[in-house]
């Protein structure tokens, strides 16, 4: 009977709240997410069933010497300067195309102008009551980029990773359904239907040279800014060098891939029900919301200026393609302009925005 007791009362059931209960369900309707609905699976389905393990109770998977402790402290802590989205950053250089942005290089304003979600977040969270930190850490949610989300959150507010990287990927992944209303209240059917020219030749000596002027630029500007755009433009560099073919697929693929589930687990177990189930964790899906929604629209409308400005040779769709959620929201610009003009490819164009929207 003694034995039978203390079975018992080592059980989950016993040591079970309610709140973990809830943040299982929770982690249940992500993976759902991931699975049936297919919103970013690739990081939502480890985040989610990471979430699970760090909440069931009496396993202490995210804690101490716990699997999932483990790893996120040796890829999101500051003793190795945040390591999982900093290789993610590499496999996403080595992936990306810097030759639309070359060809029209006006397009850097429209991923500027985009990231004003961010500023104008960033004001509000502080109005509602966050501090500094957890301010910057929430507003970045609008660049709709997920590494550099849960890099700025690991730095700035480390307990705040969990639901920051959730609804950064969340958001990327509504993209489709978020980012067309906005776009159609902003523009005219005119300017949705206007067709910009074929864009001009980018030598590889130009690819070549640009992400050492950018890193070293940066570096002298804003050198907190290098640990992520270096490896950025490392991961770019080993692309368009053409000489070390091996290392770049190894980058896009394997690397990127094995990081990616490391990456997905160590945010998952940062949804203990302790840190999660907060009125902050509510201020921060609505506020990445407003910042995403607004980096859209700030997009949308410097595109509608540089259309005035062009004698209406810019689409001002291509503009909500600053955001960096490559390239889903070059992919939007594209489908959003063909349904006014079927004639009408924006995709090459709105990837200038959205790879100036990364930088």
């Amino acid at each position: 009977m003694e034995a039978i007791i203390q079975l018992l009362q080592d059980s989950g059931i016993v040591q079970a709240s309610w709140q973990q209960i809830a943040m299982i369900i929770i982690c249940l309707g992500i993976l759902f997410l991931a699975i049936k609905k297919q919103f970013e699976p690739l990081l939502l389905l480890p985040i989610g069933f990471a979430g699970i393990l760090a909440n069931m109770p009496g396993a202490f998977m995210a804690e101490g010497n716990g699997v999932l402790h483990v790893l996120a402290d040796f890829g999101l802590g500051e003793q190795y300067g945040t390591l999982f989205p900093l290789l993610i950053f590499m496999g996403v250089g080595a992936m990306t195309d810097f030759g639309p942005m070359l060809a029209n290089p006006k397009t850097l304003f429209l991923g500027a102008a985009a990231q004003v979600g961010i500023f104008a977040t960033l004001l509000g969270a502080i109005f509602l009551g966050f501090d500094l930190q957890e301010a910057g850490a929430t507003a970045i949610i609008g660049g709709a980029d997920g590494p550099t989300s849960i890099f700025v959150s690991s730095r700035l507010a480390p307990h705040l990773v969990g639901p920051i990287a959730v609804a950064a990927y969340s958001y990327m992944a509504l993209v489709p359904l978020i980012q067309p209303p906005i776009m159609r209240a902003l523009t005219t059917e005119t300017e949705r239907k206007v067709q910009m020219t074929q864009l001009r030749h980018v030598s590889r000596l130009e690819k070549i040279l640009f992400p050492l002027i950018l890193v070293i630029l940066v570096g002298f500007i804003l050198p907190s800014a290098v640990p992520l755009l270096g490896m950025f433009c490392f991961g770019n560099l080993m692309r368009e060098s053409g000489v070390v073919g091996r290392l770049s697929d190894a980058a896009q693929n394997a690397l990127i891939n094995i990081v990616t589930i490391f990456l997905g687990l160590s945010v998952g177990s940062k949804l203990e029900a302790a840190q999660f189930l907060n009125m902050k964790t509510i201020g921060i899906l609505v506020l990445g919301m407003v910042a995403f929604a607004i980096g859209t629209a700030s997009g949308v409308l410097m595109g509608k200026l540089m259309y005035r400005l062009t004698g209406g040779k810019v689409n001002p769709l291509i503009g909500a393609a600053g955001v960096s959620a490559v390239p889903m929201a070059a992919r939007v610009a594209n489908k959003v302009g063909q349904e006014e003009n079927p004639q009408n490819f924006l995709l090459m164009h709105a990837m200038g925005p959205n790879v100036a929207g990364v930088i």
